[in-house]
């Protein structure tokens, strides 16, 4: 027996049963009516309806009180990026002091990767998934040059350009070629096709093969439980504008696991990665010794204005509750893959496990850009990633039943 019918009543049945139903009305949806179906939250999150209050907030505790904000009550900048580190580090499986919210998603990257990457004689090359996200591709690509190591012998990829990535092959390549591997580093969910990957599994095989692994988790992070201190990840970095609703621009974050926080872990230095009792010492003999957590990763004073809304929407996820996310994120993409089961014009590239993807369903079309922009008219906004992949991606948050049913209806009239 079917688990679910075709038809609106049926959609608004399901919504009507929805216990996070009342979540969709904290944000500023694009449109603003019931016909109009925003499946985008894995390029970027709508905007939570609190966030305009809290940089309102900012921006009058600047033109209050100007530097003084940063020192005292009620605004006290001086915290901004420690303000929110334990509700991160719940999100995605860490402890508060393996967590810093500071940079952007790449910029995070190449911090992280002076560290983690250290080539050493025939130990050079660097595993990635295939397809990586492009800016991962570039951060991989100049560190190798950085170090004068030619990219196109260095890199080694696992996957095709439409996946899976098979953590079995992860593990033949890293036993058969590991003693030449200096870094692993992959996407805990992959951009493309929306496959989530074993992270723990993935960062045992690299440990075993006497190297780090590390993860870019902006496609993860408010989206899959992670568990990033207890899988034994090395280093991670997320930015905070896809499924965390942070919007263009927000504060990133990062993940360094507690082992690697002492002072033999080389890193970049700047002011706000020290102690805070010695940021504004005027000393200039002093070496730099960074703080020993994550936190020591960072370089500069937080931007304020970019991590106000971070605010109200980490409230939301506490609110909710990442399992009642996760819950339904599971019942829409499932929904989803069944209302397009069939169609002749679409080929699933997601895996059908929901174990083993996000909230995303990708499919091959014809021409997805076209389609894209088709369905833009109808009033479903998705993603394209030409030539010939869809990304339909709905998030827990904000996204009903009806919702999924609508645009599965318009992309099965346009494809």
């Amino acid at each position: 027996m079917d688990p679910y019918e075709h038809g609106e009543e049926f959609a608004r049945s399901l919504d009507a049963d929805d216990p996070l139903r009342a979540f969709r009305d904290r944000f500023e949806l694009p449109g603003e009516t019931d016909d109009r179906v925003y499946l985008l939250g894995n390029s970027l999150g709508p905007l939570p309806r609190a966030a305009r209050a809290e940089v309102a907030a900012e921006l009058d505790a600047w033109a209050e009180r100007g530097v003084e904000s940063y020192f005292e009550p009620p605004r006290s900048w001086i915290d901004a990026d420690s303000r929110h580190r334990r509700t991160m580090a719940d999100m995605v499986g860490a402890r508060p002091e393996e967590v810093a919210l500071t940079g952007s998603l790449t910029t995070n990257l190449h911090l992280l990767l002076a560290s983690f990457f250290r080539p050493r004689g025939d130990r050079f090359r660097v595993l990635i998934e295939r397809p990586a996200f492009p800016s991962d591709r570039f951060v991989v690509e100049t560190q190798l040059a950085w170090h004068g190591i030619d990219p196109s012998e260095a890199i080694i990829e696992v996957g095709d350009a439409y996946g899976p990535i098979d953590e079995d092959e992860i593990e033949q390549i890293l036993a058969e070629r590991g003693d030449g591997v200096a870094l692993v580093f992959m996407g805990g969910v992959n951009y493309l096709t929306g496959q989530a990957l074993d992270v723990a599994r993935i960062t045992r095989a690299a440990h075993v093969a006497g190297c780090p692994a590390g993860f870019d988790m902006a496609h993860a992070a408010g989206n899959v439980p992670l568990a990033l201190h207890d899988g034994g990840a090395d280093f991670a970095a997320w930015c905070t504008y896809k499924y965390l609703n942070a919007g263009p621009g927000a504060v990133a974050g990062l993940f360094v696991h507690e082992r690697h926080a002492g002072p033999e872990t080389f890193r970049l230095g700047g002011w706000w990665g020290l102690d805070p009792d010695a940021r504004f010492r005027m000393d200039d003999d002093a070496p730099f010794r960074p703080r020993p957590d994550a936190a020591g990763w960072q370089l500069s004073c937080p931007p304020v204005l970019a991590m106000a809304p971070l605010g109200p929407t980490l409230a939301m996820f506490g609110e909710a509750g990442m399992p009642a996310l996760r819950a339904k994120s599971e019942r829409l993409t499932a929904y989803l893959e069944w209302l397009l089961a069939g169609s002749g014009a679409l080929e699933q590239i997601t895996p059908t496990d929901p174990a083993r993807r996000g909230a995303q369903l990708s499919y091959r079309v014809n021409d997805a850009d076209g389609l894209r922009a088709r369905l833009s008219a109808r009033g479903v906004d998705v993603d394209a990633r030409p030539p010939d992949v869809l990304r339909l991606a709905p998030a827990p948050l904000f996204n009903s039943f009806r919702d999924v049913w609508r645009a599965a209806r318009l992309v099965l009239d346009e494809a």
